[in-house]
């Protein structure tokens, strides 16, 4: 199959699905650092925080589910790793776990909807700070202003999209350190004013304790099991890079500035009325830093959703919708651009924040879960151009078209999930009758990684051998890989 020249830094980059040639695959897996650090050096990271102690917790509590919630992100560097071996996205290796029209049906809501909403979610934040900022610069408060400010703000966002990989990779690199250096500035204010004795008004015990922990986990949890999408960039990376070094800097590089910046959001909250985050750190900001610190959460804001925007272009691809990648960003980016323009003018900003980060857990947990049980069942053994290979009765059409394995483990880690998820909008059943502990997140993962192991085995569906001459990664039944000497190992990626 014919293959597209890689982009350089500062061009569109017009290269969709297509698989990315050896020969075309430059850097090294220490690069992921930046471009996962910029995103989450977060003012959503702020708000994210100061909710722990809004619901109550003690701060070693909060910190103590900030530390754990965030290890999560392991996974989403772990799930990176399969876009060297197959040099292609993750939306088109997903073909593997869920069959090629399985596969669509699943990214409509995980490619589109949920990557939409997050869209929107990070908008909200920039927006509500933009907003601010032209209120302090004289403009007047009106409706057409915040949504000249919610549309200026997606603009950009969709251009570092639009620019693609080389132009992220180098432009992160630059962001991430920008926005430590002002962050960091802005910790340094917060912890002058950080009450280190704080205890809750009300401390809370037994099932109200365990019911906050719960929560607060999945809120925090939820961002690193939303980038399903890490192999989009990771696949420009040699095929021979280390699987460690790929799955350590890119959890790293995202663990350690949301761990930060998170725990400062927490400590803020002890004595500043951090329901309007914004407003609350502008009070202990000197007067002129506060128009850097919104340009810095406006940054942040492009560099997270420009990433998503990015992947979100290649899910509409792989759905088989015919557009080239960058009209695809531009409709993933009117989508989410709409539903940003509805939560500002409609909801509040807090309310909105916590309780999508609780639902969408039940669809991203599951998900991310199969991905590694799919990596580590196969060894991260993939191969691009199989992946890519639509046709019925190919690789990856299992049975008409769905891999039974992947549709039903999803499904059944998203039924246990809802059953547990505890919001202010949905509470499941066991949930509720656990007192309102919220487990969304292990017993989601947990039954849908079981779920998927265990039929894939039955079904025969992973293979552990290939046969002779066959390309890395084809997919081969367990029945077929015993039928004769002329069956071997292939080296591993």
């Amino acid at each position: 199959m014919t293959t597209e020249r890689s982009e350089r830094a500062g061009q569109p980059e017009k290269r969709g699905i297509g698989f990315v040639a050896d020969e075309e695959r430059t850097g090294r897996p220490r690069q992921l650092f930046a471009v996962w650090a910029a995103p989450n050096v977060s003012y959503l990271s702020f708000a994210v925080g100061a909710t722990l102690i809004l619901m109550g917790l003690t701060l070693p509590q909060a910190i103590g589910v900030i530390l754990a919630g965030n290890l999560l992100w392991i996974a989403t560097g772990v799930v990176a790793a399969s876009g060297p071996a197959a040099g292609t996205s993750g939306s088109v290796i997903s073909r593997a776990f869920y069959g090629v029209i399985g596969n669509k049906i699943v990214l409509i809501v995980t490619g589109w909807l949920i990557a939409s909403a997050y869209l929107a979610l990070n908008w909200s934040a920039a927006s509500v700070a933009g907003i601010g900022l032209a209120q302090h610069w004289g403009l007047p408060a009106s409706a057409g202003v915040d949504a000249g400010v919610i549309c200026l703000i997606a603009g950009v966002t969709l251009l570092v999209a639009i620019y693609g990989y080389a132009t992220i990779v180098r432009l992160y690199a630059a962001l991430s350190v920008l926005l430590t250096v002002v962050f960091v500035i802005v910790t340094v204010y917060v912890l002058g004013s950080v009450d280190w004795s704080y205890t809750p008004a009300a401390p809370l015990h037994g099932t109200a304790l365990a019911a906050a922990l719960g929560a607060g986990f999945t809120i925090i949890g939820s961002t690193a099991l939303s980038y399903s999408n890490s192999p989009d960039l990771a696949r420009y990376l040699p095929r021979t890079s280390s699987i460690t070094a790929i799955a350590g800097w890119t959890a790293f590089g995202a663990y350690l500035p949301s761990v930060v910046f998170t725990s400062v959001g927490a400590l803020a909250a002890t004595t500043l009325d951090m329901a309007d985050p914004q407003a609350a750190l502008e009070t202990v900001l000197p007067g002129w830093f506060v128009p850097v610190f919104v340009i810095a959460v406006v940054l942040n804001t492009v560099a997270n959703n420009g990433m998503t925007a990015y992947s979100a272009s290649l899910s509409i691809q792989s759905v088989g919708v015919r557009l080239a990648r960058i009209p695809a960003v531009l409709v993933i980016g009117a989508l989410g651009t709409a539903m940003t323009l509805y939560a500002i003018l409609v909801f509040d900003f807090l309310t909105s924040v916590n309780t999508m980060l609780q639902l969408v857990v039940v669809s991203t947990g599951p998900a991310m879960a199969i991905a590694v049980t799919d990596l580590v069942m196969r060894r991260n053994r993939y191969h691009g151009e199989l992946l890519l290979r639509q046709e019925r009765g190919g690789p990856f059409w299992y049975r008409g078209g769905l891999h039974w394995a992947g549709l039903v483990a999803l499904l059944a880690g998203a039924l246990a999930s809802v059953m547990w998820v505890s919001t202010t909008f949905w509470t499941g059943p066991l949930a509720t009758a656990a007192g309102g502990v919220d487990l969304a997140i292990p017993a989601g993962m947990g039954v849908a990684a079981l779920a998927y192991w265990g039929i894939a085995r039955a079904l025969g569906t992973i293979p552990r051998s290939y046969g002779e001459g066959a390309p890395e990664g084809a997919p081969q039944t367990e029945d077929s890989t015993t039928k004769g000497s002329e069956l071997c190992t292939p080296t591993s990626s």
